[in-house]
């Protein structure tokens, strides 16, 4: 609610998955996408995150139920440490 409207609106509305480059495809590790399902700006589909696991060879997108798009960062530490630990070891 801090961020000036006109700003968001436009920056929300840049970000559509047909912009992702194709870079991506070139890597070649295993990459987690972590992404919380309720953002209220940019819907998850309009995002992204799933693209981006799918455009990498390797990838796995993880979905947070009732998040905004960043909070898996920030919480529920357990929750996302556990799912980092069990993509690390498969």
């Amino acid at each position: 609610m801090t961020a000036a409207p006109r700003g968001t609106l436009r920056t929300a509305s840049s970000r559509y998955p047909e912009d992702l480059p194709k870079d991506p495809q070139g890597i070649t590790v295993p990459v987690m996408v972590m992404h919380g399902d309720d953002d209220q700006i940019v819907p998850l589909r309009r995002t992204p995150g799933p693209l981006s696991a799918e455009l990498v060879q390797n990838g796995t997108l993880k979905t947070y139920k009732g998040f905004p798009h960043g909070r898996p960062r920030i919480r529920p530490r357990p929750r996302r440490s556990s799912d980092l630990l069990e993509f690390v070891r498969s």
